[in-house]
């Protein structure tokens, strides 16, 4: 099972491009919201396991990428397909959310 792990500034750019599909929470620790997507992008990362890298950004330490892609409020997770982004989830969403939108890109 791949751990969901944090990614920076400097690494974020080339993780989309090297990966077919990436989804991004991005997030921080004072979040609660936050907090309650969390276990829902583990989940993913187990359920996608070898199809789909699932990474974190925290908002906090990251700001230059979470200024490029707009985030203004979190959490919100961002899917990437060869580079582009493709899906914006923003706030709190049931788990079927995150799964329909990385279906859809598969």
């Amino acid at each position: 099972m791949s751990a969901v792990t944090y990614v920076q500034d400097n690494e974020f750019e080339q993780l989309i491009k090297d990966e077919p599909i990436v989804v991004v929470d991005f997030t921080a620790t004072w979040c609660g919201p936050c907090k309650k997507v969390s276990p829902m992008m583990d989940q993913l990362a187990a359920d996608y396991d070898g199809r789909v890298k699932v990474t974190k950004v925290d908002v906090d330490q990251n700001k230059s990428v979470a200024k490029q892609f707009g985030i203004r409020s979190i959490p919100a997770v961002l899917v990437f397909k060869s580079g582009e982004l493709v899906e914006t989830l923003v706030g709190m969403n049931p788990y079927e959310k995150f799964t329909t939108a990385v279906d859809k890109h598969l």
